[in-house]
C-alpha cells in the first residue's frame, strides 16, 4: 500500500470510528508505529485530523460519538483492568452511582455479591445488567434516552439527582486533560455528569488512557471536582504526574 493510500484508509478510519490507535491500526496494516505516526502527522498538517495520546481523532469533528457497540470493542482489555481495579474504590460504600459507558458497564458486571448494593444509574444496559442480581437494588434515574449512548439525560434526569446523595460516583468520560478537564462531545450528557459528581460523596473516574488529550466539544468538569481517575498502564508518568497536580488521585490498572 502505497503512502497516500494508506492516509486515506487512515482518515477513513479515524471518521468512521472517531479515532484510530496507533498500535492497532500498525499492526492490521502491517508496518510500523512510526510508519502510522508519521501517516498522521502529515494528516494533522492537512487540518484533516488531530494528534491524541495514542492516535488521532477527526479535526472536523469534536462532537463525534461513536455508537456504544463500536465504543465496547475500543480497548477492551484496559477497560476490564479499569473495572477490576475500581472495585477498590467500592470499600465501605453501600450507595452507588453508574454512568452510562462501557467501562462503567464492565464495572458493573463485576460488583460484588457478598454484600447488598443500591445502584442508582442513567444506563439502560447498566439496568439490564444488574436488574436479575438479588442483592443489587437498582433505581433507574428516568429522562430522554440517548440512542447513541443509552442513557437517559435532560431534566426529568437531573432534576431527580439534585435530591439525592450517593456514597460514590463512577463516571465515564470521552476525553481528559490537565487543561481542559473532564470533557464528552454531547451538552446534554455533560449536564448529566455534573449532576452525578453534585450528587456524591465522592466521585471517579473511569477512563482508558487512549482518553487522555482528547478534549471534546463540552467540558462537565474540572480535575480538582474528582477525587479519583482509574485508567490503564498506557498513560505514561508524565501524564500520570500532570493529572495528579491538577487534582485526583490516579490509579493505573
Amino acid at each position: 500500500m502505497y503512502a497516500a493510500e494508506r492516509q486515506h484508509w487512515l482518515l477513513t478510519r479515524t471518521r468512521e470510528d472517531g479515532r484510530v490507535d496507533v498500535a492497532s491500526v500498525a499492526q492490521e496494516l502491517d508496518v510500523t508505529p512510526e510508519t502510522i505516526r508519521r501517516d498522521l502527522g502529515t494528516l494533522e498538517r492537512q487540518g484533516l485530523v488531530r494528534r491524541v495520546h495514542g492516535g488521532a481523532i477527526p479535526a472536523d469533528r469534536l462532537d463525534f460519538e461513536p455508537a456504544l457497540g463500536q465504543r465496547d470493542t475500543l480497548a477492551s482489555q484496559e477497560k476490564e483492568r479499569i473495572a477490576k481495579a475500581a472495585l477498590a474504590e467500592l470499600e465501605g460504600c453501600l450507595t452507588v452511582l453508574l454512568d452510562a459507558g462501557t467501562t462503567t458497564a464492565r464495572l458493573a458486571q463485576t460488583l460484588p455479591t457478598d454484600r447488598e448494593i443500591t445502584v442508582v444509574t442513567n444506563s439502560l444496559s447498566i439496568a439490564s445488567i444488574l436488574a436479575t442480581r438479588p442483592n443489587v437494588i437498582v433505581r433507574l434515574l428516568g429522562g430522554r434516552v440517548r440512542g447513541t449512548t443509552m442513557a437517559t439525560v435532560d431534566d426529568w434526569m437531573t432534576d431527580t439527582l439534585a435530591t439525592l446523595t450517593v456514597d460514590v460516583a463512577f463516571v465515564g468520560t470521552n476525553g481528559f486533560s490537565p487543561e481542559r478537564g473532564l470533557t464528552t462531545p454531547d451538552p446534554a450528557e455533560a449536564a448529566a455528569k455534573r449532576a452525578m459528581i453534585a450528587a456524591a460523596r465522592r466521585t471517579v473516574v473511569l477512563a482508558d488512557a487512549a482518553k487522555y488529550g482528547t478534549d471534546q466539544f463540552t467540558r462537565f468538569a474540572r480535575l480538582d471536582q474528582v477525587d479519583a481517575l482509574v485508567t490503564d498502564t498506557d498513560l505514561d508518568d508524565d501524564a500520570a504526574a500532570a493529572i495528579e497536580a491538577a487534582g485526583p488521585r490516579v490509579v493505573r490498572a
